[in-house]
């Protein structure tokens, strides 16, 4: 999905957003107010909850970005003009599937997302383990040591190509 977009808009469209709601609201904030803390205020008070992140896509507005494990919302305050805007993002399994691909960590408040980083977690360890237990394995079968030589360096090889074309 991420490599091949074109494959989720084929399945589903335009990515609209649907208006939730669009009201009159005021919040007074200085130019140097803590997104952070914007952020939380304007999605608590339109009933959001969720994991926020507050940018300023100018100086007299102020987004906020709101997801669930499931669920994502934007919100848009318009400062001069005091007026607040919510929009829902309809489920796509694609944003779905690359939204935890690009989610990390525990810092998210939801047990499904801490559910998610421990899988994450078990998968690296594996992914060590596995590596390991080849490398062991390939040691202790000699008379194909040689192929491992040659299997390490094409893997060794094809990195650095991939790293080459970055």
């Amino acid at each position: 999905m991420f490599s091949h977009p074109r494959i989720g808009q084929g399945l589903y469209g335009d990515t609209a957003w649907k208006l939730r709601f669009e009201r009159p609201y005021e919040l007074p904030v200085s130019p140097d107010a803590p997104l952070k803390e914007v952020g939380a205020v304007l999605a608590r008070e339109a009933g959001l909850a969720g994991t926020a992140g507050a940018y300023r896509p100018a100086p007299d507005r102020i987004s906020v970005y709101v997801h669930t494990f499931w669920t994502a919302t934007q919100l848009s305050y318009d400062i001069p003009k005091k007026v607040l805007r919510a929009e829902d993002r309809a489920f796509r399994w694609d944003h779905f599937l690359t939204g935890l691909h690009a989610r990390g960590g525990f810092q998210h408040d939801s047990v499904l997302n801490d559910a998610w980083a421990v899988v994450v977690d078990f998968v690296c360890v594996g992914f060590l383990i596995w590596i390991g237990s080849g490398l062991y394995m390939w040691w202790h079968v000699s008379r194909h040591r040689n192929w491992g030589w040659l299997a390490l360096a094409a893997g060794v090889g094809a990195f650095a190509v991939v790293l080459g074309k970055l």
